[in-house]
């Protein structure tokens, strides 16, 4: 079995997780590699990890699952290397408690116990495909949580006309617009006001941000839509981002979204369930109010 460790930022305090994931691995008789630009971090802070190194899609393609340690935006960050192979990916969080990094640094025997006995289970989360005439996110043109169309200058709203499998929708007067997927609907959408969504709803969620007509409210649509948009602002361009990365645009753009043919592939433990998940991050039915 081969599996890798993807990092992006690495602090001190992670050191010791790293060590007792790696010796525990080891003593599986599992084959271990690191991201090579999380292991120059760890280097340059004269800590010396020997492992060997991956930096390409194509490496993983070897990999047996993928180990983010860091938090959600560690586990975005390995949509570059998963792309559409579909390689289960762990999150081992290393600070708060995420909505998909869950696995605990505390939970590190427990993970690779799980591992071994193959007993984890996998969640198949949908990702967001876009489409443009100038292929403007090039090779990774998908999202784990969502597309975002927004204004560029902090003057104007802009207004975007939306289209659902060529059938005009409605035009929202905005600051923008996020196009949410399940697993998107607890992060940019829940905050401006979008509703959760299950995993397995097969729905996206339209959120608009900041509306002009208030009577505009999000809307659940099936995930087999194709979205399609004509946006009208001031400025010359407007911004679009997929997850967490960015681009801007101008009215020769022409853009379709849709749902990607591939998933990204989240392991939980044997004892974690997307609810339990809710109740904790959310803090659910807890009496907060002297706290």
């Amino acid at each position: 079995m081969k599996i890798g460790i993807y990092g992006r930022v690495y602090k001190g305090e992670h050191l010791v997780y790293l060590k007792q994931l790696i010796a525990q691995l080891n003593k599986q008789k599992i084959e271990v590699y690191i991201y090579s630009g999380y292991q120059k971090q760890i280097q340059n802070s004269k800590t010396l990890l020997a492992l060997p190194s991956f930096s390409t899609h194509i490496e993983v393609k070897d990999f047996n699952l993928l180990l983010a340690v860091g938090g959600d935006g560690t586990i975005l960050d390995t949509l570059s290397l998963i792309r559409d192979s579909e390689i289960p990916v762990a999150g081992i969080n290393m600070g708060r408690l995420g909505f998909l990094a869950d696995i605990h640094k505390e939970e590190i025997e427990i993970l690779v116990k799980a591992i071994v006995q193959s007993s984890y289970t996998i969640e198949k989360r949908t990702l967001i495909y876009v489409e443009s005439n100038k292929n403007s996110f090039g090779e990774i043109n998908y999202g784990l949580n969502e597309f975002t169309i927004h204004k560029i200058d902090s003057a104007s709203m802009i207004v975007i006309h939306v289209y659902l499998n060529g059938e005009f929708l409605n035009s929202f007067w905005a600051d923008g617009l996020v196009i949410a997927t399940p697993t998107g609907s607890t992060a940019y959408s829940l905050s401006c006001g979008g509703p959760i969504i299950f995993p397995t709803a097969n729905s996206f969620v339209i959120t608009p941000v900041a509306p002009h007509n208030l009577n505009a409210r999000p809307m659940i649509i099936p995930d087999d839509t194709v979205l399609s948009f004509e946006v009208e602002s001031r400025s010359a361009s407007y911004l679009t981002a997929l997850d967490s990365r960015f681009h801007t645009l101008d009215n020769t753009y022409q853009i379709a979204v849709k749902k990607a043919p591939f998933t990204f592939n989240l392991i939980r433990l044997p004892e974690s369930t997307y609810l339990k998940t809710l109740r904790e991050k959310l803090r659910w039915g807890e009496d907060t109010r002297n706290s």
